[in-house]
C-alpha cells in the first residue's frame, strides 16, 4: 500500500500538512458523509467523558476545524484548540466567528499554530487534554502523548479519539475494505484526488491504534486507563487520568 500523503519518518509532517491544506475546505462535509454523521455522536460521548466543568481549562490537540474545541467551550470551559494546519485553523476560526455572531457571546475559546508534539505550554496547565483523529497523524504519536501527559494537571483527563482496529476479523476485513475502496471516492470527488482519503486506511495500517495506546498510556503511569470501543472497535476513545 503507498500513498503520496502517508510517509515515515522526517517527511511525515510536511506530508500531512500538505494533505490537511488540500482536505480543509471540504473536511466538515466528507467527515459527514464518510461517517454517515455518526462522528458526532463519538465527539459526543468523548466529551461526555471528559466531565468538563465550567471554569476548568482544556487543550484540544490537532483540533482541525474545531468540533471538539467549540463543544468544550460551549459547557463554560477556557478552550485552546492547537493545530499545525493553518488552512484548518482558518475554518476553525470561521466557524468561531459565526458561532459568537449566532449566540451574540463569545465562547472562551483560542484558536492558535502549534505542534501537539512540542507544545508551548507549562507543566500542568490544563483539566482537560483531548486530541481527535489526530494522533494518529503525528510523527511520533508517543511524543505526542507524552506532551499530553506533561501539560495535564494533576487530577486531569486524557482523551484520544480515532479510528481503530476491530478484534472481530470479519467486522476488520468489511471495515477496512469500505475504507479502501467507498472512502477514497469521497476524496476523488470533493477533492479530486482519491489519495486525500485513502490516506485514513494507510495510516491506520502503520498505527497502533486503541491497544497500543492503551499500552503507552500505562507505560507513562496514568490512571484509571480504559479503551471505550465504538461499533465494534472501529472507532475507540482511549481515557486516562492524571495522578494527583
Amino acid at each position: 500500500m503507498t500513498n503520496k500523503f502517508y510517509a515515515a519518518g522526517e517527511q511525515r509532517a510536511a506530508r500531512v500538512k500538505e494533505l490537511f491544506a488540500r482536505i480543509a475546505p471540504r473536511y466538515d462535509l466528507i467527515n459527514d458523509l464518510q461517517s454517515f454523521g455518526l462522528h458526532r455522536a463519538w465527539k459526543q460521548r468523548l466529551l461526555k467523558l471528559a466531565h468538563g466543568r465550567p471554569g476548568e481549562r482544556a487543550l484540544d490537540l490537532c483540533c482541525g476545524t474545531g468540533d471538539l474545541a467549540l463543544a468544550l467551550a460551549h459547557q463554560g470551559l477556557e478552550v485552546v484548540g492547537v493545530d499545525f494546519s493553518e488552512p484548518m485553523l482558518v475554518v476553525a476560526e470561521r466557524r468561531a466567528k459565526a458561532l459568537n455572531s449566532n449566540l451574540h457571546a463569545s465562547p472562551a475559546v483560542r484558536f492558535m499554530h502549534g505542534d501537539a508534539q512540542c507544545l508551548p505550554f507549562p507543566d500542568e496547565s490544563f483539566d482537560i487534554v483531548t486530541i481527535g483523529y489526530g494522533l494518529r497523524n503525528l510523527a511520533d504519536w508517543e511524543a505526542g502523548l507524552r506532551e499530553m501527559k506533561r501539560v495535564t494537571a494533576p487530577g486531569g483527563r486524557l482523551l484520544a479519539l480515532d479510528f481503530g482496529k476491530p478484534d472481530n476479523a470479519l467486522l476488520r476485513a468489511v471495515y477496512f475494505a469500505y475504507l479502501r475502496h467507498c472512502v477514497p471516492l469521497l476524496g476523488r470527488v470533493f477533492c479530486g484526488d482519491a489519495d486525500t482519503h485513502a490516506y485514513i486506511l494507510e495510516s491506520l495500517t502503520h498505527y497502533a491504534a486503541q491497544k497500543g495506546v492503551h499500552a503507552k498510556l500505562n507505560e507513562l503511569q496514568l490512571t484509571h486507563t480504559r479503551i471505550i470501543n465504538l461499533m465494534g472497535g472501529i472507532m475507540s476513545i482511549n481515557y486516562a487520568e492524571k495522578g494527583r
